[in-house]
C-alpha cells in the first residue's frame, strides 16, 4: 500500500473506531450454528439477485468527473457495445484502468467481473471480490452495501470453484461472511483455516484482529496485530489498532508507545492531533 493511501486509511480509523467498537459483530461470543459449514450461509439465491448494474452504477460515477474523464469513459462503453464478445477483453481492461485511476470501486467492481467472466482465472474472480469488498465499505446506502457483499462472495467463490485450497479467496470470502452478517462464525472459520496454513497471512490476521476487536476480545486483537507488524512493521493503521487495544485492556504506556509509533509512521496532522490528545488522557 503506497503511504498516501496508508494515511488515508489511518485517518478513516480515527473516525470510524467509535463505531466500530459500539457494533460487536453478532455470532462472535455465542457459537454460531453454521460454523460447521465451511462455505455455509450467504449464498446468493434468487430473491437476492443484485437489482444493482453496471450502467446505473457508471451514470452515477460519472457524475462527479471531469468532462474529459467521462468522456473518455463514455467511449469506451460505446465501443463495448458494438463490440463482439470474443474482442471486448482489451477494452474492459482499459475501461477498468480508467475506474481505476478516478478511484471509483463500484463500477470498478462490475468491469473486473466482466473481465473474470471473460478470463476466469482465480487472479481475476479474487480481484473482483476485493474490489467489490472495498466498495462496500462505508456506504450510507446499506442495501447497496448489502448487494456489492453478495456480490463479492459470488466472486470469491467462482475463485475457489478453480482452486479451492487459495487462501486469498479464502481470505476474502471469511470478511465478506462476516461483513454479511448472516454467519459471522463460518466467516472466522475461513480466517483461521487461513492462518493454520499460514501464520502469518496479513489480511487474515488483520481482519481477525479486527473482529476480535469488534467482540472487545482486546487480548486476541493484540496478538493479530502483533503478528501483522512482525512482518509489516510500517504500517501505520495497525499500530493504531494495536494501541487502541491495548488502551481497552488498561496497559496504558504499551498503548502510549503504539500510538506514538502510528503517528511517526502515518505523518498525518489530522492524526497526529487526535493521537496528541490520546496521549494526553492517558498519561494522567
Amino acid at each position: 500500500m503506497h503511504k498516501s493511501k496508508q494515511i488515508l486509511v489511518v485517518v478513516l480509523v480515527v473516525a470510524l473506531m467509535g463505531a466500530l467498537l459500539a457494533q460487536p459483530i453478532k455470532g462472535l461470543v455465542k457459537k454460531d450454528s453454521s460454523a460447521g459449514s465451511e462455505h455455509s450461509g450467504n449464498k446468493a439465491t434468487g430473491a437476492d439477485k443484485a437489482l444493482t448494474t453496471y450502467e446505473t452504477v457508471s451514470k452515477s460515477a460519472k457524475e462527479g468527473l471531469s468532462n474529459n474523464i467521462s468522456a473518455q469513459i463514455t467511449e469506451l462503453e460505446d465501443q463495448l457495445a458494438s463490440t463482439p464478445k470474443e474482442g471486448q477483453l482489451t477494452l474492459l481492461k482499459s475501461l477498468a484502468d480508467r475506474w481505476n485511476d478516478v478511484n471509483k470501486l463500484i463500477p470498478l467492481g462490475f468491469t473486473y467481473e466482466k473481465i473474470a467472466g471473460l478470463d476466469p482465472s482465480v487472479g481475476n474472480w479474487v480481484k473482483t471480490g476485493n474490489t467489490y469488498t472495498d466498495a462496500s465499505q462505508n456506504l450510507p446506502d446499506t442495501s447497496l452495501a448489502r448487494e456489492l457483499n453478495t456480490l463479492s462472495i459470488q466472486a470469491y467463490e467462482q475463485a475457489l470453484k478453480l482452486q479451492p485450497a487459495n487462501l486469498d479467496a479464502k481470505t476474502g470470502l471469511g470478511i465478506a461472511y462476516v461483513n454479511g452478517g448472516a454467519s459471522p462464525m463460518a466467516g472466522i472459520s475461513l480466517l483461521l483455516e487461513v492462518v493454520k496454513s499460514d501464520p502469518t497471512n496479513l489480511k487474515a490476521n488483520k481482519s481477525l484482529g479486527l473482529f476480535s476487536m469488534q467482540s472487545r476480545q482486546f487480548d486476541k486483537a493484540i496478538a493479530r496485530f502483533k503478528t501483522v507488524l512482525s512482518v509489516n512493521p510500517d504500517e501505520p493503521e495497525s499500530w493504531f489498532y494495536l494501541a487502541t487495544s491495548y488502551e481497552n485492556i488498561g496497559l496504558k504506556k504499551e498503548a502510549i508507545e503504539a500510538f506514538e509509533k502510528s503517528k511517526k509512521l502515518a505523518s498525518d496532522p489530522s492524526l497526529s492531533q487526535f493521537i496528541d490528545r490520546k496521549i494526553a488522557e492517558l498519561s494522567k
